[in-house]
């Protein structure tokens, strides 16, 4: 069974902590896949660069990034510099890891979205010029030979797009890819973010949802979900329904996060919760 780990891009994130992690699952000879996120860092360089970022609310009231093509190769050189840091540090720590991106033996691949459905001002508009996609297959013959040969994927966004004839790098959002990875491979999905797991009330710490194993349960869990954590429940329904045995959103900052994680901590999400 593979355990697939999101490492999150937030600032609030340390990943020295899943690393390690990763590394004591490797060595007990645990097939292992990473996805990393780097949004954060994409914005801190475009504010850097003098570009503000924009993000735009879908008619679903869903609040993701617009990619317009200056945009774009800011996210290609960022996500690779983040890549090669994290592959860099499980080296360091002897896990024999190989950086991919999506658009790597079509790691990630479906059709480029060129125009988004948008809320602005309260009246729904077409925008168009963005270099986004959506994830329809995953190339799991390529991740299965690698971890076969005891290597350790270390992937990320870009995926590779569909556009007309041509593949292009394009955006897509690394919890998703995560879950479409988790799905092919089957097993446990670790989500790791900067909060313990889904609260059932946000600003109550105390009111952590542990486990969730009915429709019922599955609902409550979506009415508490806010923001980000949003999100990150719809990439945890994705991975279920495509295969993963369960989802496990963790803090990434706790001791030991994965191993916590794996071992109870944070909020557990199974399979049946969608039957």
């Amino acid at each position: 069974m593979t355990t697939v780990i999101k490492v999150g891009g937030a600032r609030a994130v340390d990943p020295a902590g899943a690393l390690s992690d990763i590394a004591a699952l490797d060595d007990d000879g645990e097939d292992v896949a990473v996805v990393h996120g780097g949004s954060t860092a994409v914005d801190d360089t475009l504010e850097r660069l003098g570009i503000e970022p924009e993000y735009v609310e879908t008619p679903s009231g869903v609040v993701g990034r617009f990619t317009d093509a200056e945009t774009m190769k800011v996210f290609e050189m960022v996500f690779g510099h983040l890549n090669t840091q994290l592959v860099a540090g499980l080296q360091s720590l002897d896990v024999d890891a190989v950086g991919l991106n999506g658009v790597d033996g079509k790691l990630l691949h479906g059709p480029r979205k060129s125009a988004v459905r948008v809320v602005e001002d309260g009246k729904k508009k077409i925008r168009r010029g963005d270099h986004s996609g959506t994830i329809k297959q995953v190339n799991g013959d390529l991740l299965e030979s690698l971890l076969r040969d005891d290597y350790v994927p270390v992937a990320a966004p870009p995926m590779a797009g569909a556009d007309d004839n041509e593949i292009v790098p394009v955006n897509t959002d690394a919890d998703r890819s995560a879950a479409a990875i988790a799905g092919e491979l089957g097993g446990t999905l670790v989500l790791l973010t900067d909060v313990e797991g889904v609260y059932e009330d946000p600003d109550d710490s105390d009111t952590l949802i542990e486990t969730v194993e009915t429709s019922e349960e599955w609902a409550a869990l979506e009415d508490a979900a806010e923001g980000f954590m949003s999100r990150k429940i719809m990439a945890a329904e994705e991975a279920l329904d495509a295969g993963a045995d369960e989802v496990v959103i963790a803090d990434a900052n706790a001791d030991e996060p994965i191993l916590s994680a794996l071992s109870g901590g944070g909020t557990h999400l199974h399979q049946e919760a969608l039957q």
